[in-house]
């Protein structure tokens, strides 16, 4: 997709355009992901699955190839055409999503999950960096703010179709139609052209015998770079402990269902409306509000989402404890996709503001193998376990003890990202002299 002449805010309308394309095809990831936790109530009981192997459906099985793919496909995009490397992944997640509609024991899930996984772990790093070198740094919490609307928006449509079309159509189908769509989309991004790369920060301004980009280059870079700078440390064990309270996203059906008696299409279709509206404010809280914040104050995006995310604490406590009746429920479905909304804009932004523009894609990979790995793949595996150890053992409420210890867990995060604001000029001055 080509570049038009510039708005006045300095950004091309060409590169609106591919950031809308970019961002609907993260919703179709979104969706993709998210459609088996959504249709967990329909799911589980049809194939006789326990809460271990759910969880590991979940967690591990999906998100150690995702991750561990991930980083492979970062580095990948530090060097290849980017644009073809997210047809292929389209491609790859879409086919096995059509495949999961098929399956009839544990088995048949995880063989696909596996890889959707691997597929899926190639549009964000990819996207990540294409956005960076079309959107300049003065508008690059808008972009990827903008990008992230795919997780509340993917998430809000997963539980919908879970509510609405599910009980018509039957779970299965339900994979079949977004496999399809995936497979005609990837036909579409096939034509995309791939955007020059800017590299704003060269390395080593003072040497003549700077290597060539290439793969072994841009890893030993990446984790030579990465640990040299406190903030974007805290920046990513900050990520890695927000990454708990993602997984509560994975059980908040069962819970509602099972342990807070609502009826599954109804609290899937409610959960779907609040999921949207609030995502995708937070989501614009995120990227358009951290940009107008770091402007205002001259603190930095992790010294926002400080703010946020200690403002918003007490309620993702006090949701799980209430009266099933009480309209926190409500509220706190509410509020905890704002605050996974609000989280992307900034948490990709900084790394990215971080790390030389050569290992863009590296950093955000490496970001997101330990979120998904450490945090939400880890957590929810051993949650599923918990939860099925609780019930052998009669404990009262598996569900709300393990999404409780989830979220104080989570809590880690608060300070971390108050380190990470406080320490991010450095860790830019140390970028610029590199």
């Amino acid at each position: 997709m080509k570049n038009t002449e510039s708005d006045q805010t300095g950004v091309a309308s060409g590169d609106i355009g591919f950031l809308f394309f970019l961002t609907f095809l993260n919703v179709l990831n979104m969706i993709d992901r998210q459609l088996l936790a959504s249709l967990s109530n329909y799911i589980i009981p049809d194939l006789k699955l326990t809460n271990t192997e759910y969880g590991l459906l979940t967690g591990l099985v999906f998100l150690f190839f995702y991750s561990i793919a991930g980083l492979f496909m970062g580095i990948l995009a530090d060097t290849v055409n980017r644009t073809r490397l997210i047809t292929f992944g389209l491609a790859l997640w879409s086919g096995f999503t059509a495949l999961t509609g098929m399956a009839r024991s544990f088995a048949g899930l995880a063989i696909p999950r596996v890889f959707i996984g691997i597929g899926e772990s190639i549009i964000t790093p990819s996207a990540m960096s294409l956005l960076s070198d079309r959107f300049p740094s003065s508008n690059l919490g808008f972009a990827t703010g903008f990008y992230y609307l795919g997780v509340p928006i993917g998430a809000g449509i997963s539980l919908l179709v879970a509510g609405y079309l599910a009980p018509i159509i039957g779970w299965r189908s339900c994979f079949y139609l977004l496999g399809g769509l995936g497979i005609f989309l990837s036909l579409m991004m096939w034509f995309m052209k791939e955007t020059p790369r800017r590299y704003h920060l060269p390395i080593n301004n003072n040497r003549t015998d700077e290597p060539a980009i290439n793969m072994n280059y841009v890893a030993r870079l990446a984790f030579e770079t990465i640990p040299k700078s406190p903030a974007l440390v805290w920046t990513i064990v900050g990520a890695m402990s927000m990454s708990f309270f993602f997984g509560t996203i994975i059980f908040e059906q069962l819970w509602l269902v099972q342990e807070r008696g609502f009826e599954r299409s109804q609290i899937a279709t409610l959960s779907g409306w609040l999921a949207l509206t609030g995502g995708i404010l937070g989501n614009l809280l995120g990227g358009i509000g951290s940009d107008i914040f770091i402007r205002k104050t001259q603190l930095a995006r992790p010294m926002f989402l400080f703010w946020v995310l200690l403002i918003l604490a007490p309620i993702t406590i006090i949701y799980r404890i209430v009266p099933d009746d009480s309209i926190w429920i409500k509220i706190g479905l509410f509020v905890g996709m704002f605050q996974i909304g609000a989280f992307y804009g900034p948490i990709f932004s900084t790394v990215q503001e971080l790390v030389p523009a050569q290992i863009r894609s590296t950093s955000v990979a490496l970001l997101l193998l330990m979120m998904n790995l450490v945090g939400t793949g880890i957590g929810v595996t051993i949650s599923g376990m918990a939860i099925d150890m609780m019930i052998l053992k009669g404990i009262d409420q598996p569900y709300t003890v393990t999404l409780l210890a989830l979220t104080i867990i989570a809590f880690i995060s608060i300070p971390c990202f108050l380190f990470a604001g406080l320490g991010f000029e450095r860790g830019k001055d140390r970028v610029r002299d590199m």
